[in-house]
């Protein structure tokens, strides 16, 4: 087994193994992103800062400054009620509203992946742990010792059926909505 070199004291060798897989994870995927969706993720995240609002804040008191013949040696090229300022931020908004569903649809695509990931490995403990109390009560039947007669443990010991958990789920949702 590879061994790492250990950053934090704090954490286990196999801790600091997956968040560097995680990272490396992270990492690839975004070096994978097309040129459309860097694009979109870098309007994204521009647009999603203070320094955003605070510029449009700035623009637009310019803009009716200028526009109300405030600015002396300017003469107002969009008069209330600034259709002109209005169509640029409608445009404006239509583009960044685009790119923002663009980046919120591939960030998405990437956390139905991770819970993919977290469904399939519990799942995967899921039926190990039901194994290893099914391993537990034949030694403990071998070694003559008493099983517990606890229905819940012998509940555990059965295998889940995830869609019969899914239509559960599905059915309690239901009624929770038929009730509101």
């Amino acid at each position: 087994m590879e061994s790492i070199e250990r950053k934090n004291p704090e954490l286990c060798d196999v801790i600091e193994r997956n968040l560097q897989t995680f990272a490396e994870l992270r990492d690839r995927a975004q070096r994978r992103r097309s040129l459309q969706e860097r694009i979109a993720d870098g309007i994204t995240d521009i647009s999603g800062r203070m320094a955003f609002v605070w510029f449009h804040v700035a623009w637009f008191g310019v803009w009716m400054a200028v526009n109300t013949g405030h600015v002396p040696g300017i003469k107002p090229f969009d008069p209330f009620p600034y259709g002109l300022l209005t169509m640029i931020v409608s445009l404006e908004a239509i583009f960044l509203s685009t790119f923002v569903l663009i980046s919120q649809n591939r960030i998405s695509a990437e956390a139905d992946r991770r819970a993919d990931l977290d469904l399939q490995i519990g799942l995967l403990t899921e039926r190990e742990l039901t194994q290893a109390l099914r391993m537990l009560d034949a030694i403990q039947d071998k070694l003559g010792i008493e099983n517990d007669s606890d229905s819940e443990l012998q509940e555990m010991e059965s295998d889940v059926r995830p869609e019969a958990v899914l239509n559960e789920i599905d059915r309690l949702s239901h009624e929770r909505n038929k009730k509101k």
